[in-house]
């Protein structure tokens, strides 16, 4: 298996205190990066803003049984790094507003700029138990199919990206997404369409103007110029 640079470590450890410093988790969840089409790195297995300088992750392979003190839900990572060759970093969060939308058996809709992101819809993930077997990482994995996010339903989300600070964006776009839902379903607005279509939708989903870099600047602040 590829060895991880202490650069992609550090990378690692800023992703895992960004979702912290954004709120969407709190001693639960975890964070993996793409090293080869055979293995990736995960998090150290901890609360992700307890995490580090001398936090290392793990490296896993994408087939195989995980590396001993690697949490049981990374064989998700395992099973969609298998089936998406496009995915280069993986988030699995449990934020507030999501949480409260998937157990009622809801995904946020495109009803923002941060919703459309997620123009094609959000695959809801219906049950409730722990994904802690390679049957059911399997069927997630299935589920996401080519979509950026899987809710899971009780047990919070799944973002996937290009890299890790676009990860990390989707996951902080999926919760603000979830928030405006809860809203606007309050105020009895299920009907409200933001976008005309989801070709505009699609349209506002853009990356261009280092959309995922000021977000991912603005979640690790804390991190400049400190001991990382």
């Amino acid at each position: 298996m590829s060895q991880a640079t202490p650069e992609q470590q550090q990378l690692l450890r800023d992703a895992a205190r960004a979702l912290a410093r954004g709120a969407l988790v709190t001693a639960f969840g975890h964070v993996s990066l793409r090293l080869s089409p055979t293995s990736f790195l995960v998090c150290a297995a901890k609360p992700l803003g307890l995490i580090g300088p001398g936090d290392e992750g793990t490296v896993v392979p994408v087939e195989g049984p995980l590396p001993p003190g690697v949490l049981g839900e990374v064989r998700v990572h395992q099973q969609i790094y298998r089936r998406r060759g496009d995915v280069q970093a993986l988030c699995r969060f449990m934020s507030p507003q999501v949480m409260a939308l998937g157990a009622m058996g809801l995904t946020p809709r495109a009803r923002h700029g941060f919703g459309s992101y997620f123009h094609g819809g959000v695959p809801l993930w219906g049950d409730p138990t722990l994904v802690r077997d390679d049957s059911r990482a399997a069927r997630v994995a299935h589920a996401l199919g080519e979509a950026p996010a899987i809710v899971l339903a009780g047990n919070g989300a799944v973002t996937v990206g290009a890299s890790l600070p676009q990860a990390v964006a989707l996951a902080w776009f999926l919760e603000d997404a979830a928030r405006v839902e809860l809203a606007v379903r309050a105020a009895a607005g299920t009907n409200h369409q933001s976008f005309a279509d989801e070709a505009q939708a699609r349209e506002r989903a853009t990356w261009e103007g280092r959309i995922a870099e000021r977000l991912w600047d603005y979640l690790t602040l804390e991190s400049t110029g400190a001991q990382r």
